[in-house]
């Protein structure tokens, strides 16, 4: 009766921006035990497919959607009813029932016995039944694909969450450093000072600098609680310590983060899919609407028992009694409701058509970002790395040269200063670029 429509095929590139090539291979194919090796990443992600709040909604879900389905298969059988009834009525004796029960059975009351079966039963000439059962199987298939894209997501934040947690220890473990090193540095500038070789001020500007590192102590340990509390709630847990025994230094990402070629990404991301079904639904309803328009076929069978007497009721073949009919019912009037709601189901068609234009749009620009930010986060990290060892070289030099009376206190303070915050951005900057290549593993559909 109507003609589907289906996904446009030109909503995608051949190659995603950021990408060198077209490559055929994606990560979004690596099982989440292959694209992280971290036991303790693992631990926590199992945890929270299993026993995630949000997840375990989403299975409701689509058990609601499965039982919807299983319903509409149905539709091309029969509707049949059981009816038991029994009345007694006792008209007036002034009335042509009252005159005629008196006179034909001699009694004043009329009583009724009835046991029926009832079938009904529409010919699905036009289709409605068969679109009525796509619309349930399409919307019964987008709750499984609402519930891959919330395990993506889910797997994306708690290894983000603990990659955050790690990046946190590793900052404490620099700021712990860097408070026993200004402790040294504050005990040599005090015996210089005992040897008038410094004034006061030298003491008070080392003792500031060592509270600046000691401050940074309890923003982590708060930031840490704040992190781990998090992580328990994704992970099902009520907030506590997350038991861990990873360093940010070791942990590694594949090699070749690869992201395939964006056809691939939307066959592969659920949001995407969810998009897609929504135009099978879509498509099945304007199918539904433009059945109603035109005539339907309904065949209906009535049979059983029936008697005036209850004593006769089930007696048989005198109580017995059936009637088949059958008819074909045109609209042609209906104030124009059922030609709006064919003209909505089309518009809503055609809506349904441009949100899965976006919802592309939107997965190919969180992909190119991830790989922008890659390929941008690693350079970043070997510059940074880079000024890391040249500062912590400079904190040595200044050490021996203030020992030896050829640097001021003010260099050595300097020197300290800018490696504590060129250590802490170091390792602000290693969580980042993991983040952003566990994102990538999530944009592309990866994790489901």
């Amino acid at each position: 009766m109507s003609k589907d429509i289906a996904a446009p095929t030109d909503a995608a590139p051949q190659v995603f921006r950021g990408a060198a090539t077209a490559d055929s291979t994606s990560i979004a194919s690596l099982k989440i035990k292959e694209f992280f090796k971290d036991e303790d990443i693992l631990r926590l992600i199992d945890s929270a497919l299993l026993r995630n709040l949000d997840v375990q909604v989403a299975i409701k879900n689509i058990e609601s959607a499965e039982l919807l389905f299983k319903q509409s298969r149905l539709g091309n059988l029969p509707a049949v009813n059981f009816q038991i009834s029994a009345s007694s009525n006792r008209p007036s004796d002034n009335s042509l029932n009252g005159l005629s029960t008196s006179q034909f059975l001699g009694t004043k009351h009329i009583e009724d016995y009835n046991a029926v079966l009832g079938l009904s039963w529409e010919a699905d000439i036009w289709g409605k039944i068969k679109s009525q059962k796509q619309a349930a199987l399409a919307t019964y298939l987008q709750t499984a694909e609402v519930k891959k894209a919330l395990q993506t997501r889910i797997v994306a934040n708690v290894a983000q969450g603990f990659y955050q947690l790690l990046m946190l220890d590793a900052q404490m473990g620099v700021a712990r450093r860097n408070v026993a090193l200004n402790d040294s540095t504050l005990n040599m500038i005090k015996l210089q000072f005992d040897a008038g070789q410094v004034t006061s001020l030298a003491i008070q500007q080392a003792e500031a600098q060592r509270l600046v590192a000691a401050g940074i102590v309890p923003q982590l340990e708060q930031a840490i609680a704040i992190q781990e509390n998090a992580l328990s709630v994704l992970a099902g847990k009520v907030p506590g310590a997350i038991a861990r025994a990873s360093r940010l230094e070791n942990i590694a990402m594949p090699e070749r983060l690869s992201a395939g070629v964006p056809s691939e990404m939307v066959a592969t991301r659920p949001d995407v899919r969810v998009a897609d079904l929504a135009l099978q639904v879509a498509n099945a309803r304007v199918g539904i609407s433009k059945a109603s328009l035109y005539p339907s076929l309904t065949i209906t069978a009535n049979g059983g028992l029936n008697s005036l007497k209850s004593s006769n009721w089930f007696t048989i073949p005198a109580s017995l009694f059936g009637n088949v009919a059958g008819g074909i019912t045109q609209p042609i009037f209906q104030r124009k409701q059922l030609r709006t709601q064919y003209d909505l189901a089309v518009v809503e068609r055609e809506r349904v058509v441009i949100q899965f234009r976006k919802s592309v749009l939107v997965a190919l620009a969180e992909v190119s970002d991830e790989l922008v930010k890659i390929d941008k986060l690693k350079q970043q990290f070997d510059l940074s790395q880079q000024r890391v060892v040249t500062l912590q070289t400079a904190v040595k030099n200044a050490n021996l040269l203030f020992k030896n009376g050829m640097a001021t206190y003010l260099e050595v303070i300097t020197a300290q200063s800018n490696s504590l915050q060129s250590e802490l951005e170091l390792a602000s900057v290693k969580a980042a670029e993991l983040s952003a290549a566990v994102e990538l593993y999530r944009a592309l559909g990866g994790g489901s």
